[in-house]
């Protein structure tokens, strides 16, 4: 089985000359279908920088990092659009449009996909959004929403397309424990339901045992163990 994102020496660093900063120095990793890779360690030590670059949200420097098969390093816009479009991306900072609806936010993440019938978008975004307890919130919009309830419309939006490879930072940090456990449980099903992969950065320890790995980062290095 073909891994869905492969790391090999993978080097970053900011700024240049001598304000140039390393932040991840030699950083090997694969992900396999249906895998669920929990990545912890302090703050500032490179894992939001290792997450943004496995999406596409960063150019590669140094080093070789495929997804689904595809070298991010030097590859042209449509490329990355369309490695972007197989991702379900889930910030700690909700990033909700304010002028759309939960329902129109969720439905703003069906519209990248052309194999999706429009005819589907009102169904499939009303059971993401039960699932994650917002039924009741499907037409509200983000000003008439808690800071959870946010965060639980952008979950829905990273996870209602049934992407290949899910990336999230610290997806339960602004959850109540039973929220945030509802919310892994459903990526979790993802994972065995839909060969997902998923990186999950955490600092929160009563969602680790849904890992099948976990690697810890520090000053920039990965360090491996399994669960």
């Amino acid at each position: 089985m073909e891994p869905t994102v492969i790391v090999n020496n993978l080097n970053h660093a900011f700024g240049q000359g001598v304000l140039r900063k390393p932040v991840l120095s030699n950083v090997n990793l694969a992900i396999y279908p249906g895998e669920i890779v929990i990545l912890t360690g302090p703050s500032g030590g490179g894992k939001t920088t290792l997450l943004s670059l496995i999406g596409g949200l960063r150019s590669v420097q140094e080093g070789s990092l495929k997804i689904f098969g595809q070298e991010l390093k030097g590859c042209n816009k449509g490329q990355l659009t369309k490695v972007r479009n197989q991702i379900g991306f889930i910030f700690q900072h909700h990033n909700l449009l304010k002028c759309l609806s939960a329902y129109g936010n969720v439905r703003m993440s069906l519209k990248l996909h052309q194999e999706i019938p429009k005819q589907e978008y009102r169904q499939r975004a009303v059971n993401i959004l039960e699932a994650v307890g917002l039924g009741d919130r499907i037409d509200y919009y983000p000003e008439k929403l808690s800071g959870g309830q946010k965060q639980r419309v952008a979950i829905a939006r990273a996870l209602v397309a049934q992407p290949k490879l899910v990336l999230a930072d610290e997806p339960t940090s602004s959850l109540d424990s039973k929220t945030g456990r509802d919310v892994v449980d459903i990526i979790q099903s993802l994972a065995q339901e839909e060969g997902c992969s998923v990186l999950l950065v955490t600092h929160d320890a009563r969602i680790l045992d849904i890992a099948d790995r976990i690697v810890h980062m520090e000053d920039g290095r990965l360090f491996g163990n399994d669960k």
